[in-house]
């Protein structure tokens, strides 16, 4: 059953009403891509989520589709080349959700890493990315252009600096339009549910739990897709994993950079510092944790990387007065000694520690589709479905049917003759795709709805009204943090 994905309905009724194929527990990335990709080969699926859509750990990335660059320095060839082959993919199938970056990469004389080592690196990236990249390919630029364009850049012993391609995300925004179009293609999708207990077997019974009542969910197959939260479900048969948390920290915009920059620590950890909505991510950090209730960012953390920025852009002059928000996220990797976290795989994994039962661990965003198709293989296999995925050739929701650059001038001039200004109508459809339409039906009705949630922030008021009647949003924070990441942008 293919239907439109918004409206995105949530549906507990349904539920507890048939049995399904597979029941996907965890509404993160990894979950939403698992539920899509088994609904359009045909499976029945349930997808549920104990809080909203990617409100783990998919809403606390650094908001990129990367290759990974810096696995290149731990030989993950076949990683990086999977994740750019998904960077394409990404790319292609939602041209308004995954845009090109140029990021700037700096060497300087005590770098570990002097140019023609990274020239070999940055070749081997732009091969290894195919012959139509969504990005450009990279190029040196030498010290005077570097300090002319950049002069808050740390100048001593500046030797030049690299720029290369990459894309970026509003990670939270990009999960809800996977879970939505789980949804358009039959799934039955509800957040506000969350899974208590399961009764593996050959025909598993998740105990679940909802708006205070408990009920029974019956189904073939289950996939653990919970991230962190997982380990706790599966109780002795959960897998041995370590919990990273990672922590951003939100600062103001650069005027006038739009480029993102890979830096160093003096600790040699690499770090990011990218624009995003007029404002500026620098992250991440990396801590082993104990439990998921530690994923939250402390002040060590912030001023650590506040100290990183300082030593590589000492002109910026940023302190801790200027931090407007920070964040926090929990990935799961497999369990494994390494000399620091930094080396430690990023690969993915799924085992089936119980009978038709699947957990995943580990992963990227970037790589969460085709690790899904992978998931759904295996069950699909099992449940004797024999349709291939499709998810690499079907556009997500929002994605226009003419040449993007025409389209987005199209949308962006009727959403500017609505009343809406021109920063907040890029931003919309860059964020909305040919979902703006919805936007301009709710400001025909009330003018007022063109107008700012807040002067500083890109997001108008129709998007509050549409993520209310037609994205599942039930609370405050399913708005102002993931609808539209509002909180990160002007804090709290």
């Amino acid at each position: 059953m293919i239907r439109s994905a918004f409206p995105f309905v949530r549906d507990v009724a349904g539920l507890r009403a048939t049995s399904f194929d597979l029941l996907v527990i965890g509404g993160g990335i990894y979950g939403a891509w698992a539920a899509l990709d088994a609904a359009q080969r045909g499976l029945s699926v349930a997808l549920i989520e104990q809080t909203d859509w990617g409100a783990g750990t998919s809403q606390s990335s650094s908001k990129l589709i990367h290759g990974g660059l810096r696995y290149l320095e731990h030989y993950k060839f076949g990683l990086v080349q999977h994740s750019l082959r998904e960077r394409r993919v990404l790319s292609r199938i939602a041209p308004h959700l995954v845009r090109p970056l140029d990021f700037m990469l700096p060497v300087f004389k005590a770098s570990r890493a002097q140019p023609f080592m990274l020239s070999c690196g940055l070749t081997l990236y732009d091969l290894m990315a195919g012959l139509s990249p969504p990005v450009r390919r990279h190029r040196y630029y030498r010290p005077k252009r570097v300090r002319q364009d950049f002069p808050f850049l740390q100048g001593d012993g500046l030797v030049g600096a690299f720029r290369y391609g990459d894309c970026q995300e509003d990670d939270a925004r990009m999960t809800l339009v996977v879970a939505a179009a789980a949804h358009g293609h039959g799934a039955v999708c509800a957040n506000g549910v969350r899974a208590l207990s399961i009764d593996a077997g050959e025909s598993p019974e998740v105990r679940a739990e909802a708006d205070g009542e408990t009920f029974t969910i019956k189904t073939r197959a289950v996939l653990n897709a919970a991230g962190p939260w997982a380990l706790r479900l599966m109780g002795d048969s959960a897998p041995e994993v370590e919990l990273i948390k990672g922590t951003h920290i939100v600062m103001p915009e650069i005027p006038g950079v739009t480029q993102a920059f890979l830096l160093t620590a003096e600790d040699s950890r690499v770090f990011f510092v990218i624009p995003w909505y007029r404002r500026t991510l620098v992250g991440t950090t990396e801590q082993t944790i104990s439990r998921v209730e530690d994923a939250t960012p402390t002040e060590e953390e912030i001023h650590y990387l506040l100290r990183a920025v300082a030593t590589a852009m000492p002109g910026l002059g940023w302190s801790r007065g200027d931090v407007i928000s920070a964040f926090a996220g929990t990935r799961t990797l497999q369990k494994a000694d390494a000399a620091s976290l930094s080396a430690v795989s990023r690969e993915f994994a799924v085992i089936e520690p119980q009978p038709n039962v699947w957990v995943s661990v580990g992963g990227k965003y970037t790589t969460a589709r085709c690790d899904a198709v992978g998931i759904v293989d295996d069950i699909a296999q099992r449940l004797g479905h024999d349709r291939a995925s499709q998810t690499d050739v079907t556009p997500l929701p929002g994605t226009p049917t003419l040449p993007f650059a025409v389209w987005l001038g199209s949308a962006r001039a009727e959403l500017l003759v609505a009343g809406v200004d021109a920063h907040a109508a890029h931003t919309c459809a860059l964020r909305h795709g040919t979902g703006v339409e919805a936007l301009l039906t709710l400001i025909e009705g009330d003018r007022g709805l063109a107008q700012r949630v807040h002067p500083d922030a890109p997001f108008i008021r129709a998007e509050v009204a549409l993520a209310q009647s037609h994205e599942m949003a039930r609370s405050e924070a399913d708005v102002l943090r993931r609808r539209m990441p509002l909180r990160l942008i002007v804090g709290r």
